[in-house]
């Protein structure tokens, strides 16, 4: 970012107390592609997931390739293209993939990686880490850094870009956004950056939201979609609980901005109050894939 005269500050901040928490450019072509998170049907063959995500309405997949997921990382050479290949035949895609990485050292961290770009998929998710709630916050995150910019250099030398989810809780690096702004400020955006998750943002974010959603948009490799509602806790006050998109808290003026903002990478929506693929569970992913459409 270009250093701002005091002068050119005082202007520009006066602007933005005038505008609408999302200033947003003008008209611009549609978002692409819309895919789905098959974390409910993982189990699915690689043909009933293509019917699935068929029927849903989804463009694609972000398929799960780590441990208990869709494709085990052993195994990612053999079971990889054949999904790919089935997902094909149906017109559909593996838009990005989701994984327990968390640096160079990950095993199978370069045979996932490897096989991707082979198969034309660019895009992927890290696995989490969690704090030490009894060690000083920030010499972990400083830990992490060195992982990061490593894997960031080794992106960059296949043509990928790896992404961060930001979750919601008290134990996750990433539940607070500002955590994986401090991770990535300095790396390049077309290596790593942010999967960023708008149902987990409103939870941590309350009604700063904005802002963080504004603050990572040069990082964004993905956008996760979800909703969920405050309900009475277990131990007093109020827990979030995952519902249907559209019943829940996530406002639907975010994707207006979205729309708008010059993002053009995938969406994933992820649907984490069911699982399974019976007539019920596929009936709600596509109400929920149809809502998300209207608001995009």
């Amino acid at each position: 970012m270009m250093p701002l005269s005091r002068r050119s500050f005082l202007r520009t901040a006066g602007a933005a107390a005038l505008a609408t928490p999302f200033a947003v450019q003008a008209d611009t072509p549609a978002l692409a592609p819309l895919i789905g998170f098959s974390k409910p049907f993982q189990k699915a063959s690689p043909e009933r997931t293509a019917e699935i995500v068929t029927e849903i309405g989804w463009d694609g997949i972000e398929l799960p390739v780590r441990a208990k997921g869709q494709i085990d990382p052993e195994r990612v050479e053999d079971e990889l293209p054949k999904l790919v290949e089935a997902l094909k035949k149906k017109g559909k895609i593996v838009g990005m993939l989701t994984t327990d990485i968390v640096g160079p050292e990950t095993p199978h961290t370069e045979k996932i990686l490897r096989t991707a770009k082979a198969l034309g998929i660019t895009r992927y998710r890290c696995g989490f880490t969690k704090y030490n709630l009894d060690q000083p916050i920030k010499e972990q995150l400083d830990a992490l850094k060195p992982h990061l910019r490593d894997l960031a250099a080794m992106n960059k030398d296949l043509g990928l870009r790896g992404g961060w989810q930001n979750h919601s809780g008290a134990t996750y690096i990433g539940c607070a956004v500002w955590d994986i702004f401090e991770l990535v400020r300095d790396l390049d955006p077309n290596a790593f950056g942010i999967c960023y998750d708008i149902g987990h943002s409103t939870i941590e974010g309350g009604l700063s939201w904005p802002l963080e959603a504004r603050l990572m948009l040069p990082w964004y490799v993905c956008v996760y979609v979800k909703d969920f509602s405050w309900v009475p806790g277990k131990k007093g006050g109020v827990d979030p609980k995952w519902c249907p998109l559209g019943e829940g808290a996530v406002r639907k003026d975010f994707f207006a901005w979205l729309k708008k903002s010059g993002y053009r990478g995938p969406i994933s929506q992820h649907v984490e109050y069911l699982e399974g693929e019976g007539i019920e569970e596929i009936a709600a992913m596509k109400k929920d894939c149809v809502t998300l459409r209207s608001w995009l």
